[in-house]
């Protein structure tokens, strides 16, 4: 039934590997349908719930402790230590709820509010042991908090205003400015904006924060997403790589899968100033139509969403085929 869907002939092919039963997964198929191929509302609505009971999101649901948490810790698993192993682990409470909230696991379901009654009981953050859904001090970690809790229901207002008030003099945000950091950071400022966007779209928002994801949105816009402002180069060759799952790193096809999102949204047009980091993403398709996972973060993982680098990745292809559909469909330059 599903791939009864597809939008063409010519890219059926795309859809079919994209929706395929026996290897790619709910998380995936629901997004394919709702944002690729327009399909009807019961069809996407009926893939993804299935996100719940079966596939990567059940399995990770399945990897939570009995007190609420992922590996014992709210951002780092517990009695971590830099050093000990090659780079962060991606296993802590933190991280596993962005990974749910990315499956589109259902945040009404008894397993969701579950847990977070849990962590909201049990989680503390690492910093001070601040209350998990009470934030720290990281923008990073706070903005990533905000868009969590937010899409689990949680009322995030307090740690939305805290964003808020560390809007740096150049638009954005920076991790580092509990130690006196003055200009903002690619990096940060993708967290904060995400969690600006899904406060903003459960509440509305807030003047001051709709303001507040503005200024991060022009910080980006006016390096035309990768750019350094002084001399044009790129600012990390990182930013141009197709990367997957994210993580707290910033990259261009992320953030322009934040500004389809925030477009839908608010009703405006895609800004001029992303054709070329659209053109970069389109120019990366390879002749098969779909598009390689250039890097993943190195560190621990549940287990892997993707078949590796330099291979053809379900979550990357998603993602750049919904934003040049919105891109192309609003008429920006090709």
């Amino acid at each position: 039934m599903i791939l009864a869907y597809t939008s063409s002939m010519t890219e059926s092919h795309i859809t079919d590997w994209l929706l395929d039963p026996d290897h790619s997964d709910p998380s995936i198929r629901w997004q394919v349908l709702r944002d690729v191929l327009d399909a009807p509302q019961v069809a996407w609505q009926t893939e993804r719930a299935r996100v719940v009971s079966e596939g990567w999101g059940a399995r990770l649901m399945a990897y939570e402790d009995d007190d609420g948490q992922w590996a014992g810790g709210a951002h780092f698993p517990a009695g971590f230590r830099w050093g000990d192993e090659e780079g962060q682990p991606w296993t802590s409470t933190s991280h596993a709820l962005s990974q749910l909230r990315e499956f589109g696991y259902e945040p009404s379901s008894v397993s969701a509010r579950r847990a977070v009654e849990l962590i909201g009981v049990n989680c503390r953050w690492e910093h001070d042991n601040q209350p998990y859904w009470e934030g720290e001090v990281e923008p990073c970690i706070n903005g990533n908090a905000v868009a969590n809790g937010t899409y689990f229901g949680v009322d995030m207002s307090p740690v939305v205003e805290r964003l808020v008030g560390e809007v740096l003099e150049d638009g954005g945000w920076n991790c580092e400015i509990e130690n006196g950091s003055v200009r903002s950071s690619f990096d940060t400022t993708i967290n904060v904006l995400e969690g600006l966007m899904e406060y903003e779209r459960a509440t509305g928002g807030t003047r001051q924060s709709q303001s507040a994801r503005r200024s991060g949105e022009e910080y980006l816009l006016k390096r035309h997403l990768f750019r350094r402002l002084s001399t044009g180069e790129p600012a990390d060759r990182k930013y141009l790589y197709l990367s997957h799952p994210n993580h707290w790193h910033y990259e261009v096809l992320r953030a322009l899968d934040y500004f389809r999102t925030a477009s839908i949204l608010t009703g405006q047009a895609p800004d001029p100033r992303l054709a070329e980091a659209i053109e970069h993403v389109r120019s990366r398709r390879l002749d098969d139509g779909t598009w390689l996972l250039d890097w993943k973060p190195p560190g621990r993982v549940w287990f892997d969403v993707d078949d590796g680098a330099e291979q053809p990745s379900r979550w990357v292809t998603l993602r750049a085929l919904r934003v040049l559909k919105w891109w192309d469909a609003a008429g920006g330059p090709t």
